[in-house]
């Protein structure tokens, strides 16, 4: 069984849509990060600590170093993610919408099926025909709780300002044929499942039709479903044949998570 790897990293070096950081404490400065931990418990502490006390020193330790820490300051949808319901709003099938923990698992382990829709350009839709059409090229009916991936090839731009512009958008009716097939979960190897701003924003500004304005989540109100977002690595899967692990990061009350998204081929 090979094992491929459909999540991109969570990089601070990359253009993103929303800020974050890293704070990256090393193994040599994790000495002293032990003891300022040991010593801010009280203000005697943390006098001593400036003055230069240790409890433990660099050389009561193997090599002078204790652990690396990172702190991560990441909104949940930096790096590939999963959305759920409460992301796309309060409600969903008339019902109070569902944060990312009570994702059901089931949905999250199941067969996977890729549907090439490269052809798609920036700013343009894909539509229930070019999911029919793909579906016919490689000769698949789509089947309950399949989970359908839509490989657009935008993630090559990952990390420079062409990735946040340079892919195409989920048309709702393209959601709603693979979803009355039984799938509860779709990705894309794009930034999000709708166009990228700057043509959602155009053709509202231009006709004042609220229905350019993310309709591939607003449509998560209407039909329970999580799509994973930011997938990569699309083009090494086979059309069909393997298994796909979505477990996204239990986070309470959040409406989304990060996860590390496998193929087993």
């Amino acid at each position: 069984m090979q094992f491929i790897d459909l999540s991109l990293s969570i990089d601070e070096h990359s253009f993103e849509v929303h800020p974050f950081g890293i704070d990256r404490i090393s193994h040599k400065e994790g000495v002293k990060h032990l003891n300022w931990v040991m010593l801010k418990r009280t203000l005697w502490g943390k006098i001593s600590f400036f003055l230069g006390k240790r409890i433990i020193k660099p050389e009561d330790l193997p090599d002078g170093e204790f652990l690396s820490l990172e702190t991560v300051h990441c909104p949940v949808h930096i790096g590939t993610h999963v959305d759920y319901t409460f992301h796309y709003g309060t409600r969903s099938e008339g019902r109070k919408s569902k944060t990312i923990n009570e994702l059901p698992l089931e949905w999250c382990f199941s067969n996977g099926v890729v549907l090439d829709v490269s052809h798609k350009k920036p700013g343009e839709v894909i539509s229930k025909e070019d999911v029919v059409s793909a579906l016919h090229k490689i000769n698949y009916g789509i089947k309950p709780l399949d989970i359908v991936l839509l490989r657009t090839d935008a993630d090559q731009y990952f990390g420079t300002p062409e990735y946040l512009a340079n892919y195409p958008g989920v048309s709702p009716e393209a959601l709603a044929y693979i979803l009355d097939h039984g799938v509860k979960v779709i990705g894309i190897d794009a930034l999000g499942f709708d166009r990228p701003y700057r043509f959602m924003m155009a053709d509202f500004l231009r006709t004042k039709d609220a229905s350019y304005l993310w309709p591939a989540h607003f449509f998560g109100r209407k039909k329970e479903y999580a799509h994973i977002e930011r997938l990569t690595n699309l083009k090494k899967l086979p059309p069909f044949g393997f298994k796909i692990s979505c477990f996204p990061v239990k986070i309470k009350d959040a409406g989304a998570a990060w996860a590390r998204v496998v193929a087993m081929v």
